[in-house]
Parts: structure tokens; C-alpha cells; sequence
């Protein structure tokens, strides 16, 4: 049995993450400002690290399959039906990308960085969204 009260802290965490880089991150200074790339980069892992933690939890709960990697959490929830395969697609990319982030596989491209800012960040609202609405949690 997945525990709601835990879900739900760590959906609230993606959400207050979201509120720091749209109100509090200044995307036009991303390139200009090391404070403000740091600011934006490592909260956005957070983000996205606070979603995976969340995948994790439901799938083994759940017992949902056993991944092997971090992207693999997201097509566990895609095939059992708790997100969307274009969904489970977009939050794929962004679990490679926190490893970029993460351990510096390459150099981070702050193009990246800005895109996913700038076009993506409702994609990890509507998984919040489609979280909340598998287990029936409030909003």
C-alpha cells in the first residue's frame, strides 16, 4: 500500500521547487550569473529528483515491476497505466538529464537547462496531477 502522507510531501516539494524557478529564478540571467545558473540548475534536479523519489515509491509499493534505472520508474508507471506514454516520455528525458545534472556525465548545456525551464516545467505538474489522481489524493 503506497503511503499517501509521503506521496504528498514529496508532490508538494516538486510543486514549491516549480513555485522557486518560475518566481524566484531569473532564466534571462541564466548564462550571465553562476549564482543564478546554480539556483536554477540545482533546484530543477531537485524537482526532478523529488518525482523520481515519488515513482519510486509507487512502483515498488505497488509492485509495479523492478526497474533498472531511473527511467525505467517512469515506464513502469506508464504500462500500468498511471501516466500517459507521451508523459512517461517527457519525465524519461528529465531523469537522464538529472544524471547529467547529478554526476556530470558531459558538460551541462544551459540551453538545456533553459528549455526545460522555460517550456517544461508543466510536465512535472500534470505528473503531480496524474499522481494525485491514481491514488485519489487531494489537491
Amino acid at each position: 500500500m503506497t503511503d499517501a502522507e509521503l506521496v504528498l510531501k514529496k508532490l508538494a516539494e516538486i510543486e514549491g521547487y516549480l513555485g522557486d524557478l518560475r518566481t524566484r529564478g531569473d532564466v534571462d540571467s541564466l548564462r550571465s550569473d553562476v549564482k543564478e545558473e546554480r539556483f536554477i540548475a540545482h533546484t530543477l534536479q531537485l524537482a526532478i529528483q523529488a518525482a523520481l523519489d515519488v515513482a519510486s515509491h509507487i512502483v515498488s509499493d505497488e509492485r509495479l515491476g523492478e526497474p533498472q534505472t531511473n527511467r525505467d520508474l517512469f515506464t513502469l508507471l506508464e504500462s500500468n497505466g498511471w501516466i500517459s506514454a507521451g508523459l512517461a516520455d517527457r519525465l524519461r528525458g528529465m531523469a537522464g538529464f538529472r544524471n547529467v545534472l547529478v554526476h556530470g556525465y558531459a558538460s551541462v548545456d544551459l540551453a538545456v537547462v533553459e528549455d526545460v525551464v522555460r517550456h517544461h516545467l508543466a510536465d512535472l505538474e500534470a505528473y503531480a496531477a496524474a499522481i494525485r489522481d491514481g491514488l485519489a489524493l487531494p489537491e
